[in-house]
């Protein structure tokens, strides 16, 4: 048997929509359980990881949705995301815990929800089963919101002000 060598790549797991509802369907149809967790991912840090982990030990296949830059850009701010969009989705495609994932341009996740039709949307601490936006939808069509994760104590915001902030003191003490 001939392996393609990109054919376990990183980028070979980013897929557009409609490409992953098609594998989600079958993947579906041959009774795996699956997970979507979602998020603007700009700066990784252990916090996604943990929070990633914990939500593929919720199914058997674990995709995440990535904020497309226009998104984060409007979720976090002038600046945002530092990394882009292309970039940020093969990091997390990268991740072992990671079976595949897609760039959504939409406010929410809600479309994406509706078009994989998950069994479990997982999302972080600093939400709880009644405050996740997407809760409805989810319910919908049978789905079930999970809250994973450790406690929402990292941050990348935080890990950018530190290192703008570190900046700002070398620049003072390079100027005396």
């Amino acid at each position: 048997m001939t392996i393609e060598p990109d054919s376990f790549s990183a980028t070979a797991r980013i897929l557009e929509r409609c490409d992953l509802a098609a594998v989600v369907k079958t993947a579906k149809r041959e009774g795996s359980r699956i997970v979507l967790a979602n998020g603007c991912f700009d700066v990784l840090h252990v916090g996604h990881i943990r929070y990633l982990e914990a939500a593929k030990t919720l199914g058997d296949l674990l995709v995440v949705g990535v904020n497309s830059d226009e998104q984060t850009r409007r979720l976090k701010g002038d600046g945002r995301p530092l990394v882009s969009q292309d970039q940020r989705a093969q990091i997390i495609s990268a991740l072992e815990a990671v079976d595949f994932v897609t760039i959504f341009d939409e406010p929410t996740v809600e479309q994406l929800l509706l078009a994989l039709k998950p069994d479990v949307h997982a999302k972080g601490t600093d939400y709880t089963e009644d405050t996740v936006p997407e809760r409805n939808v989810v319910r919908s069509f049978g789905g079930r919101v999970a809250i994973v994760g450790d406690p929402k104590n990292h941050s990348s915001s935080e890990i950018i002000d530190k290192v703008d902030e570190s900046l700002q003191n070398r620049e003072q003490l390079a100027t005396g």
